[in-house]
């Protein structure tokens, strides 16, 4: 049986200038030794080039490019999941910044989930955003909520808001009380009668990494046995 493929978001720089992340720039010079077995997907033809060499990656593999963006990512999105499916690793970049925040990739991160194709993204500054790109759950308007109040009452009354809210949300908690705060969250459920679609993003960018995406009672029944993660909790909206 042929093992799925794996897709990889690449943030650039924003500026002009400045070098990419040394872990991407390695991760992509290998990547372009073997161009047949990788998907390379950029937003624009120009931009991509030009920062591509700017990088110092190999000139050659620039005719191996798929062009992934408004225009684009409709009539590409069944063959690159087809190439993944195929044991094809993809690299997704946009111009500059985190790819599949508020763009185009947020499509493809979501049917990598429901196909169960494995998203990761090399190293990135701010987690909040990065939880974002990898749920694949629309995120064009979002609210960060913060950390969960400790207190009891005020817990339960701060969680039935959060879960009630419309727009895609972010949660965050102590590691200790990851357990806790899902089981919480899967009472309050149960009592309001409507189901939400979450992704627990646990040790971003570390390699025990671990993407779990689902009903809040999957994610309970998947927890990791051991450990306590560090982790970002990510509320799909009502609107899709």
């Amino acid at each position: 049986m042929t093992r799925f493929g794996k897709l990889t978001l690449i943030p650039t720089p924003i500026d002009s200038e400045s070098k990419l992340n040394i872990e991407a720039l390695e991760l992509l010079r290998s990547a372009a030794a073997a161009p047949e077995q990788n998907l390379f997907l950029v937003e624009d033809p120009k931009p991509a080039r030009r920062r591509w060499l700017h990088f110092g990656l190999p000139r050659e593999t620039i005719n191996e490019f798929i062009y992934f963006n408004e225009q684009t990512s409709n009539n590409v999105i069944s063959d690159i999941l087809i190439g993944l499916k195929s044991g094809k690793n993809a690299f997704l970049m946009s111009d500059a910044g985190l790819p599949a925040f508020c763009d185009p990739g947020v499509n493809l991160i979501d049917r990598c989930h429901l196909n169960n194709i494995t998203v990761t993204c090399t190293p990135f500054f701010n987690s909040i955003s990065l939880a974002l790109a990898l749920s694949g759950f629309n995120h064009d308007q979002f609210t960060f909520f913060g950390f969960a109040e400790r207190k009891s009452a005020q817990r339960e009354e701060f969680l039935k808001n959060v879960m009630m809210h419309e727009k895609t949300s972010i949660l965050m908690d102590t590691p200790y009380r990851l357990r806790s705060l899902l089981e919480s969250m899967l009472s309050i459920e149960k009592n309001m009668g409507k189901k939400r679609e979450y992704l627990l993003a646990m040790e971003l960018g570390k390699k025990n990494e671990k993407l779990l995406r689902g009903s809040i009672k999957s994610i309970v029944n998947n927890l990791p046995s051991e450990g306590k993660p560090e982790f970002i909790l990510v509320i799909r909206g009502l609107c899709p």
